[in-house]
């Protein structure tokens, strides 16, 4: 889609380290050129923290620093509908940066990832369960009260509470129809196990449209509660007293045809060699980049003794007490569900994660089986001199001395090289 009949402007959105949307409104007479050149923004817009600070970035933010603008690539099939304005002005598109600020622009990267699975025959399918708390307070009455003894839209627990629920509904039915507006898949809402703990489930879809939609609904519930007087709060731990917020991903494999990659019907638990594999990944690399789970010093407050907040890199059945909970019974729904990542994590940063563990999970497998599989074989034999039977056990090893699987593990290095560059 390009101009609509009637656009007046148009707003042109990138999605910042933080998983905050910043962007113009641009004259709708001359979109068609922007989308055909793309258009200029700093890149130190990367830079900002969530209250507008420069942070230091050689050469983007630093002393030698001269914020010049990079080229955004506009996503012409990205368009949707901006709830809150009028129809003339509510098309939003998303954009990326090109050149060196690609580098580290969140939507670049889950572009240039996504891209990389497609080339191995992959298509990831997530989905995300996106927590947050209601205040009914303003801006003005949270600095008031120095951000502490704040009132929470329901005073007690409520986990799946139906009275809550329907005291609520306007509420519920305002976050619905923002979300059709948006065009955000909602599998679910409903109550948490706090005072205004609430949970938004997005998804599950195609990768980067779900990426997407868990932005586009964080940065528009904030929206939506401001209009209500109230604030949604995603920060991970915004109390001691109360418990830990989170968001997380729910991930599964289809091949280049659609068919599921971690369903074998024929193995324990029903999971595929590839999955086993890929959960092994998992443990193995995402302590590299859990930075990216825990991006703030309060996320850190979340991973404490008597929270749902897992305490190491372990994986189970069916176990949310784990980091790792393998869920579902079928091969549309089976899948592993990730309990890292904080409220206040970028959706795009998330899924670009757990790319980046399987290509180091394939480059670890490859090295700890540099031999072919030893093969083993059992028979019988009957001996007529002594008229005896025994059982006779062989054993053969194929010793590779010109390969050692330099093959496989120089492709993994090139596909890890390639995820990292």
């Amino acid at each position: 889609m390009t101009v609509a009949p009637g656009d007046r402007f148009v707003t042109v959105a990138v999605v910042d380290t933080n998983g905050l949307l910043r962007g113009q409104k641009l004259a709708a007479e001359d979109l068609p050129g922007i989308l055909e050149n793309g258009v200029g923004m700093s890149p130190a817009q990367l830079a900002l923290d969530p209250t507008d600070v420069f942070l230091d970035m050689p050469g983007v933010t630093d002393d030698s620093a001269d914020f010049h603008d990079s080229q955004l690539a506009v996503d012409r099939a990205s368009r949707v509908t901006m709830p809150f304005e009028q129809s003339c002005d509510s098309g939003l598109y998303f954009a990326q940066f090109t050149g060196d600020a690609a580098r580290f622009c969140p939507r670049s990267l889950l572009a240039k990832v996504l891209a990389r699975g497609a080339q191995m025959g992959m298509q990831p399918r997530i989905g995300f369960e996106l927590e947050f708390t209601l205040f009914d307070e303003t801006p003005a009455s949270l600095a008031e009260k120095g951000f502490e003894d704040l009132t929470t839209a329901t005073a007690h627990a409520s986990h799946d509470l139906l009275i809550y629920q329907a005291f609520q509904s306007e509420f519920y039915g305002q976050v619905a129809d923002m979300a059709q507006t948006l065009g955000i898949r909602l599998g679910k809402m409903h109550e948490e196990i706090g005072g205004g703990f609430m949970e938004a489930c997005v998804g599950p879809g195609r990768a980067d449209a779900t990426a997407d939609q868990a932005v586009l609904f964080k940065n528009f519930l904030k929206v939506l509660a401001m209009r209500r007087g109230q604030t949604a709060c995603f920060m991970p731990r915004w109390s001691l007293d109360a418990d830990s917020q989170s968001s997380h991903l729910h991930l599964s494999l289809l091949d280049g045809e659609g068919a599921p990659l971690f369903w074998d019907a024929a193995r324990p638990d029903r999971m595929s060699d590839t999955f086993r594999h890929f959960i092994g990944g998992l443990q193995r690399f995402l302590p590299e980049v859990m930075l990216l789970f825990a991006p703030t010093v309060n996320s850190w407050r979340r991973f404490a003794p008597g929270t749902f907040a897992p305490p190491a890199f372990t994986w189970g059945i069916e176990n949310r007490t784990t980091c790792l909970r393998v869920v579902g019974h079928g091969p549309g729904s089976i899948r592993v569900e990730n309990r890292l990542p904080c409220a206040d994590a970028n959706p795009q940063l998330v899924r670009w994660t757990a790319v980046y563990a399987q290509r180091n999970a394939e480059l670890l497998l490859a090295r700890l089986k540099p031999y072919p599989d030893v093969r083993v074989g059992v028979g019988w034999r009957h001996y007529n001199a002594s008229n005896d039977d025994a059982v006779r056990l062989t054993l053969s090893v194929p010793i590779p001395v010109f390969d050692q699987n330099q093959g496989n593990i120089l492709s993994a290095q090139e596909s890890r090289a390639k995820t990292r560059a």
